[in-house]
């Protein structure tokens, strides 16, 4: 085990002196290699290929400096890349912009962040697609999961890595729902599976990840990206409509909704940790919920019994007129 870590060892990357005269791509990787240490892994690769792939190329050819940098060079950098790349991608580059600007003006090499000047683009409009419940029928049976862990992926030094944590992006995310019916009875199956293939593998089998649901026959976890991969092909082999492995969140929540589940019972399912974010998705999908206020309406502000409306009406607006 100590010689697989010598092995694998890689002595942290020195820092530069950082200034304000420095060229703006040199601090741009200097910068990130400073915040390593305080982001996610997946933050941290995210940021690289952002910086190494885009970034840094583009304001290398400017050759400006720290200092000379100013919120029209920005400006011109987001509006170029609005015509080559969504506006959600531009936002990424805003965000690491801003956060590295962030780092100059705290260690006083910047007086101000130039990137507070600059108008950053909206967010993507995305309509999410929503399954009918007999699309539902066809991929799912009714139950319920339990979410523990997570594990990202990203590509850091131009190489591929996982990372798992017994964490989530909130603490709303770890939740345990009902696990009933044939969705138990599955699970189950796959419990039995994966006993039957440690018999049969013996030492070539992974135990290091016994336990988990999505391993495959050797016991080695599934690749992060394996689902939303398949997922396509599973969709056209079953004649349904082509859509996002996340919409059938967004489905499940319609479905929900439809059958008279409250918003905030909702937000628990979804792991949302804020019930503004489920109901700026979901709200207007909440048909049931304005019948019954409109009922309520109809009960609590009832029209007075006897006497003409219309004529009434008529006589209010013949009053306004004159």
């Amino acid at each position: 085990e100590l010689a697989r870590l010598r092995a694998e060892f890689e002595p942290p990357k020195e820092v530069g002196d950082l200034s304000s005269d420095m060229l703006f791509a040199d601090y741009l990787l200097e910068w990130l290699e400073i915040a390593k240490g305080r982001l996610a892994h997946a933050t941290y690769g995210a940021y690289q290929g952002l910086l190494k792939s885009t970034i840094v190329p583009y304001f290398r050819k400017k050759k400006l400096t720290l200092r000379e940098l100013e919120a029209r060079h920005l400006q011109m950098f987001y509006s170029e890349m609005l015509r080559r790349v969504t506006p959600n991608t531009v936002i990424h580059y805003h965000a690491v912009i801003h956060s590295a600007l962030k780092y100059a003006v705290k260690t006083d090499m910047l007086i101000r962040n130039v990137a507070d000047k600059v108008d950053r683009p909206r967010k993507n409009s995305f309509q999410p697609v929503f399954l009918s419940a007999e699309e539902m029928q066809k991929m799912f049976e009714q139950g319920t999961i339990s979410v523990k862990r997570t594990v990202t992926s990203t590509i850091i030094d131009g190489k591929y890595q996982e990372f798992e944590q017994q964490s989530a992006k909130t603490k709303s995310s770890l939740r345990t729902l009902p696990l009933i019916g044939s969705f138990r009875e599955y699970f189950m199956q796959v419990k039995e599976a994966q006993e039957l293939n440690k018999q049969v593998c013996g030492n070539c089998y992974n135990y290091e990840y016994d336990g988990f649901v999505f391993v495959d026959e050797l016991g080695e976890r599934m690749r992060v990206e394996y689902l939303t991969n398949a997922f396509p092909k599973f969709l056209e082999s079953h004649g349904l409509r082509r859509m996002r492995f996340h919409d059938l969140r967004h489905s499940c929540a319609s479905l929900l909704l439809a059958n008279g589940v409250p918003l905030k019972h909702i937000q628990e399912w979804l792991g949302h940790s804020d019930f503004t974010t489920t109901a700026n998705i979901y709200a207007h999908l909440d048909y049931k919920s304005k019948i019954n206020s409109a009922q309520a309406m109809e009960t609590g502000l009832a029209l007075p019994e006897g006497g003409d409306f219309s004529s009434r009406w008529g006589a209010i607006s013949a009053g306004k007129k004159c």
